[in-house]
């Protein structure tokens, strides 16, 4: 019955994984010429370290981490 489980649940991570970097890669790849630019490199890098702190900023209020 239990026959394999491991490996079973191994596959599952595998998928996840890869289905994972398939989205990441195809949200990356329209990107790609925009970064052989420095004129538009630091306005996207901007904005990416910018949503990142946002996020940061918001979960830590909303799981009570600090007082902001």
């Amino acid at each position: 019955m239990f026959d394999g489980f491991w490996n079973n649940i191994s596959r599952y991570a595998r998928y996840f994984i890869t289905i994972l970097l398939g989205v990441l890669l195809n949200a990356y790849a329209p990107l790609i010429p925009l970064f052989k630019r420095p004129l538009t490199l630091i306005p996207i890098l901007g904005f990416f370290l910018g949503a990142l702190v946002f996020i940061s900023l918001t979960l830590r209020a909303m799981l009570g981490f600090s007082t902001i």
